[in-house]
């Protein structure tokens, strides 16, 4: 949900709901005075930006566009190892028709700005957090002129943490509808985003999409400018809510990452974590906290609960993730499951048949008579949040982790092996895998103890370099074909094959597979039914190889309609709907929107 504080960046769909009069009587821009006349008006900047954060949650459509999810349409084996091999498809239906396009890899041109987790929806959100900043951002900024260039150490934070949700929000914009980055030359070549970093007063303004190389040194610069003058001041208890300190340094170790600047992450993620290892264990997640959870909400609430050390940032977005994942056509069942959450048997990390549960922990499965269609992890539960408890009416949210230390200290490995640290990448990935098992309760211990082993070098060595196990390729040369200094050495495979295999993990549910797929230029399928002439249902494979122009998700087709460029040129959606234009230009919200 849009709080309605953040309509004062925007006009919005004034068009569509005033009469005539009614839209006479009031100027097109309707935005508050945010002009800072002394330090006492400091509060209403913060409080703005309060409001700052997006809403949107792009986890959805990034795992219907990664390997991590299900056809149950389509003729599937068993989750489980030691069921019956036989194969079974439901008839399962998708929630909406865009779930269908986007795991066909298709533009959701079905979408409506307004419809849950929709590309449109998250689109809109970051564009709308955008906005908000920049009016922040500008207030401060003409505060700082008439004030001869001095600004309060309140202000100072307020502008980075401005900032650095400007650069996140373009991150994860370009993430989603551009191509990954490859190296400054080659980035030039493909289509970017927009970086806004100005309010607009006009109803509607023409902007150029540029490259990806521009759109990311958009972001550095936004990010180091934010990073410098960080500080948790502004935050009191709700911390975790904001861009706190260790937050920024998160973003920093995933953006270079992602360009590939693996000293600097190195050294933004040992500014979280600590290069002593008792220090990183204290950051990582306690398990001894689910012991004593009895329902889906207790073992939520353990997963997001701000106090979680291993919780970096926060967001509360408004969301059906939840509903989406667990029950519908598309899920995390059969070979997917064993894929994403490990239900082996031949693993050396544990013995017999056990689904290791660190990052499963409180879920459900869901099937019929035999079969099962999908399993669903409490870390994404949904609260609900009442405007109106009478009525039943309000807003279904879901707190999103957008950094956590068990995925920093993942992050630290690779760029470790990646600068030819293969023995301290391996460190870090089994200080990931053991230190789980080390914080269960000891109630658990008994438990599990007889099936959990540790991980070490010689079992990453031995079991990461077999073809057959789950997550793993002979050959990385994929990497390269992105660019040519993105290369893995053949004594590094075993090593990223068990970082994939983790990273997957770590992150179901969550929406970063889709974007480890693109950053890795990683080949990939989606299976959907055929069904012949007299009904019988087979498997039928839709290929994503490497450097697909599909990597890059179409902006929703109200924008493309509006001039906006596609990011698939030559297949860009057709617009068929009446729309209302945002005074930016760049998204579309009909202002009876059930968000």
């Amino acid at each position: 949900m849009i709080k309605s504080i953040k309509y004062v960046a925007f006009a919005l769909g004034l068009m569509s709901v005033a009469s005539c009069s009614d839209f006479l009587d009031h100027p097109i821009d309707e935005r508050i005075d945010l002009t800072i006349q002394s330090e006492d008006d400091e509060y209403l900047v913060i409080k703005l930006l309060n409001t700052a954060y997006p809403e949107g949650n792009y986890a959805w459509i990034s795992e219907l566009s990664s390997d991590n999810l299900l056809d149950n349409q389509c003729p599937h084996l068993p989750s489980s190892p030691n069921d019956k091999q036989v194969t079974s498809f439901s008839p399962w239906n998708a929630m909406d028709k865009y779930d269908d396009e986007l795991y066909n890899f298709e533009a959701a041109s079905t979408a409506n700005y307004s419809d849950w987790d929709s590309p449109g929806m998250v689109w809109g959100d970051l564009f709308t957090s955008v906005a908000t900043c920049n009016y922040v951002l500008e207030a401060i900024d003409d505060w700082a002129v008439r004030n001869h260039g001095v600004i309060s150490e309140k202000l100072q934070a307020a502008r980075a943490e401005a900032k650095l949700i400007r650069a996140y929000d373009h991150f994860i914009l370009g993430n989603l509808f551009c191509q990954p980055y490859k190296n400054d030359e080659a980035s030039r070549q493909d289509i970017g985003l927009p970086y806004v970093t100005k309010p607009e007063t006009q109803l509607v303004v023409n902007y150029e999409r540029g490259n990806v190389t521009d759109l990311y040194k958009h972001i550095q610069k936004d990010l180091e400018e934010g990073l410098a003058e960080i500080s948790d001041i502004n935050y009191g208890e709700a911390v975790k809510f904001h861009f706190n300190t260790n937050a920024a340094h998160a973003f920093a170790a995933r953006f270079y990452l992602f360009t590939r600047q693996y000293d600097k992450v190195i050294e933004h993620a040992d500014f979280v974590l600590s290069t002593a290892e008792d220090r990183t264990r204290m950051m990582l997640p306690d398990f001894s906290k689910f012991s004593e959870c009895a329902t889906l909400g207790d073992y939520s609430n353990v997963w997001q609960h701000p106090t979680n050390n291993n919780n970096l940032m926060l967001c509360s977005t408004a969301s059906i993730l939840e509903r989406k994942v667990f029950g519908y056509r598309y899920s995390v069942a059969g070979e997917r499951c064993r894929e994403v959450l490990m239900v082996r048997t031949n693993s050396p990390l544990w013995s017999g048949y056990i689904c290791p549960v660190q990052n499963i922990v409180g879920g459900l499965l869901f099937g019929s008579s035999s079969s099962d269609y999908g399993f669903f992890s409490s870390k994404i539960g949904e609260e609900f949040q009442y405007t109106d408890k009478q009525a039943g009416i309000g807003y279904p949210r879901i707190i999103q982790r957008a950094f956590t230390s068990s995925l920093l200290l993942l992050e630290r490995a690779e760029a470790k092996i990646m600068t030819g640290d293969i023995a301290g990448g391996a460190a870090d990935m089994m200080l990931y895998w053991n230190s789980s098992f080390d914080s269960f309760s000891e109630k658990d211990k008994l438990a599990y103890s007889k099936y959990f082993k540790a991980m070490t070098d010689e079992a990453i060595r031995s079991y990461y370099s077999k073809e057959s196990t789950p997550n793993c390729f002979m050959d990385w040369s994929f990497t390269n074909q992105l660019s040519s200094e993105f290369t893995i050495p053949s004594e590094a495979i075993p090593y990223m094959n068990c970082l994939n295999d983790l990273r997957r993990y770590e992150t179901s549910f969550e929406g970063q597979r889709f974007f480890d797929l693109k950053r890795w230029n990683m080949p990939y399928y989606h299976s959907i039914p055929n069904i012949d002439a007299r009904g019988n249902v087979t498997a039928q494979t839709l290929e994503m190889p490497s450097n697909d122009s599909r990597r890059a998700l179409e902006v929703p087709w109200e924008s493309i309609a509006s001039g906006f460029s596609a990011s698939r040129p030559t297949a860009a959606p057709t617009a068929t709907r009446q729309m209302t234009m945002d005074i930016n230009g760049l998204v579309y919200r009909p202002e009876n929107s059930n968000k």
